[in-house]
């Protein structure tokens, strides 16, 4: 009883690691689908760690689309770090638009980081790009702020090294600006803004990228803050600083020169009553003569007080 038992151990484990490294589901599906994969193929696969699902399904799709691909092929497109099925999507989208791409300029698309699917997609329905708000100033002083659209159509041949999406954002923006900047008066702008969507066009904006640019059009147009104004104030205001500190300084220099003033009226005050003393002493100046003096002051005294009351 014992040797049974273990044979029919050991056949449980066989199926059971044979079921575990042969997707025969998935072998029979292909199978089904006219798609020749070997059981050795779908072993390998396993062992190479690939997914056997994510090379035989978008094989079998492919197969049906009327694509000739080779298992080898999709399975090293896997390898390489690649999206096995949005490729074959891609290929199979350019196959039904009569668009030439073959297997191997797809997989270099897909690996070089682009979408595959979406280039193809954009060269048979061009896309519509909605840039940000691109700011010019014209050259009277007012800012003109536009919102445009580009329409671009993908270049299969210019994806792989062409710019993307980004520098054909930049490339508008910067031809908006310089050409606001070459008009006149912001009014020009306003009453013909087709002219700025004709003079960024001629261009050429869209040389070393992966888009050929269809067209770009003028989405939206406001009017922005007046900057030579704004400059003009700024002046104003620098100069009308300038000339407070300059009335400043005229005014502290006006001021020490009256204090050094009043400082030499009080030392000449003060040498009065010594050369009244040294009059008096030597005989120049009588005591009456003082007295009367003393009079004089007196009254000037009086008087200006009176008139400061009446004033």
């Amino acid at each position: 009883m014992i040797g049974p038992i273990i044979i029919a151990v050991l056949i449980v484990i066989v199926l059971i690691i044979f079921f575990t490294l042969v997707p025969v589901g998935l072998w029979i599906s292909a199978i089904s689908a006219q798609v020749r994969v070997g059981l050795g193929t779908l072993i390998g696969m396993r062992l190479r760690r690939v997914t056997p699902s994510r090379v035989v399904k978008p094989l079998i799709k492919a197969v049906k689309a009327g694509l000739e691909l080779e298992v080898n092929q999709l399975e090293s497109h896997y390898l390489a770090g690649g999206d096995v099925d949005k490729t074959v999507d891609a290929l199979i989208a350019a196959h039904r638009a009569n668009i030439e791409l073959d297997f191997s300029r797809a997989a270099a698309i897909d690996l070089a980081g682009r979408d595959v699917l979406e280039a193809v997609q954009t060269s048979v329905t061009p896309k519509v790009i909605r840039t940000p708000e691109f700011t010019g100033v014209a050259q009277n002083g007012v800012e003109v702020k536009v919102i445009t659209q580009i329409t671009v159509q993908s270049n299969i041949d210019r994806i792989v090294g062409g710019a993307g999406e980004d520098t054909v954002i930049a490339r508008v923006g910067e031809a908006v600006v310089s050409t606001v900047g070459e008009t006149r008066e912001h009014t020009d702008v306003l009453e013909n803004p087709n002219s700025i969507s004709k003079k960024v066009q001629e261009q050429g904006l869209g040389d070393g990228t992966a888009y050929t640019i269809l067209s770009i059009d003028i989405a939206e147009m406001r009017i922005g803050d007046n900057i030579k104004a704004k400059l003009d104030i700024e002046k104003a205001n620098a100069d009308m600083e300038v000339a407070q500190a300059a009335a400043s300084k005229r005014k502290a220099e006006a001021i020490a020169l009256e204090q050094e003033n009043r400082a030499v009226v009080v030392a000449a005050e003060a040498e009065v009553p010594r050369a009244l003393a040294k009059a008096l002493e030597s005989g120049k100046l009588g005591a009456m003569d003082y007295y009367r003096m003393d009079n004089v002051q007196a009254d000037t005294t009086m008087r200006e007080a009176i008139a400061k009351e009446d004033k």
